[in-house]
């Protein structure tokens, strides 16, 4: 097992877009002792309504200054009712293997905010998972099974019940620890942005902040085998149960 860094998203938030952004390419640094990964949170089953563009639009450009290594352009497509679809594709990538999921999860916040493609639909999904290494036979028959919806609603179901997500992009290690997210987002009220703090980082200058994010995956894991060294020379015999904290994608559905 190795360090785990999570990020709660959503497919329509430009937040996480740039958080996704920013996480691939610090990845490959810690191959072998970090895993970033995406788990899902689709907003549209806790507010109750489809991907809001009224409030998209005010912050589209907002996040798009912030990294130049996530394009975006002018949304002109028809504009998606529904991301679930999106889950359930990258969840459908997920069963054959992570590192091919993370892969899809990032074509598909390109193709929304970069190709401006609606990626409510299943054909655009289709489409966009063709670009992606994957078996696509099985992909397409994971796509389509009803499990992967249900496997999306019930993770969204756990980073609400069990770790009190709530909002995206959330940042969290391993053991459930939130950590501080290194992208300046509005306060929105009445769905209007009515402030904007000064940025964190720009573009290059967030390497260090988005590599500590991995050094604290990586502080927190050690820790944990710490103290399981500890218990394990230790005479006493048992310890209270508690639920591991640890999320495997084969009993945590997705999408």
């Amino acid at each position: 097992m190795i360090a785990e860094l999570w990020e709660w998203a959503e497919y329509y938030c430009p937040w996480c877009y740039v958080a996704a952004v920013r996480l691939h390419q610090m990845q490959p640094e810690y191959e072998g002792r970090v895993l970033a990964t995406t788990r899902f949170f689709p907003l549209e089953l806790l507010n109750g309504e489809e991907p809001p563009r009224d409030i998209l639009e005010q912050e589209w450009w907002l996040a798009a200054i912030q990294e130049p290594a996530a394009p975006f352009i002018p949304y002109s497509a028809d504009w998606p009712t529904s991301t679930l679809p999106a889950f359930d594709a990258v969840w459908a990538a997920r069963q054959q293997g992570l590192a091919i999921a993370m892969d899809l999860d990032l074509l598909v916040r390109r193709a929304f905010f970069g190709e401006s493609r609606n990626i409510g639909s299943r054909n655009v999904l289709l489409e966009i998972a063709r670009n992606a290494a994957l078996d696509f036979p099985r992909f397409e028959r994971d796509f389509a099974n009803p499990a992967a919806r249900a496997a999306v609603i019930e993770e969204g179901a756990l980073g609400r019940e069990r770790y009190h997500v709530r909002g995206t992009p959330t940042l969290m290690l391993g053991d459930g620890t939130r950590i501080r997210t290194p992208i300046a987002m509005p306060k929105i009220r009445n769905r209007k942005i009515v402030s904007m703090p000064a940025l964190t980082c720009f573009g290059a200058g967030c390497a260090g902040e988005t590599r500590a994010l991995f050094d604290a995956a990586i502080a927190q894991y050690a820790s944990i085998d710490h103290e399981q060294d500890m218990i394990s020379n230790s005479t006493v015999d048992s310890f209270p149960a508690s639920d591991s904290p640890s999320w495997s994608p084969l009993r945590v559905g997705s999408p």
